[in-house]
């Protein structure tokens, strides 16, 4: 009997006997980029504006409409109110985590491609260092075989003077 030796996939559900199995399917991050814009909108003054004329216009609603009007009294503490703004705040808080963690992995990658460049900015300027030491080096190398107008004429004075006080010399016999 032939036994299966493909391995189950750590990403995906072990399946049940019997039970349709799904298969795992590439996450569009529409759903990441879905948190991230209500979490950037939760955090503006347009939003806690709005927020307060809402809760403002609910309280004015029921507090001084006729009862039969009123869909959430002030005699039940407003409870309507309460789990709806506290069915907001439970999805809020996760979609606001989700938020968060999305931007400290961009953030790591962030300072990773930061390292990663300072490490290549050093070396290069190590590189550079190494160059300008070379070169000059170089320079003072030439500078020290260069000859320049002043050695030049020190170099002919010197030889004319030479010239000068040795004696002159006529058919091979020193005078």
């Amino acid at each position: 009997m032939a036994r299966n030796t493909r391995r189950p996939s750590l990403d995906a559900p072990r399946g049940r006997g019997g039970m349709l199995q799904r298969t795992p399917q590439q996450s569009s991050d529409r759903f990441g980029r879905f948190s991230e814009a209500f979490a950037r909108a939760m955090g503006t003054s347009g939003f806690l504006i709005g927020m307060t004329i809402f809760v403002a216009v609910w309280l004015c609603w029921n507090i001084f409409m006729p009862p039969q009007l009123q869909f959430d009294p002030a005699a039940t503490n407003f409870t309507l109110l309460t789990l709806i703004l506290s069915l907001q705040a439970s999805y809020a808080a996760p979609l606001i985590l989700l938020a968060q963690n999305r931007q400290d992995d961009r953030d790591r990658v962030q300072i990773e491609q930061d390292r990663q460049r300072a490490e290549r900015n050093l070396a290069d300027t190590e590189y550079l260092a190494r160059e300008v030491v070379a070169l000059r080096m170089a320079v003072n190398d030439f500078a020290d075989q260069v000859l320049t107008r002043d050695t030049l004429r020190t170099e002919l004075r010197a030889l004319l003077d030479k010239l000068e006080s040795t004696p002159e010399v006529e058919d091979g016999a020193p005078r």
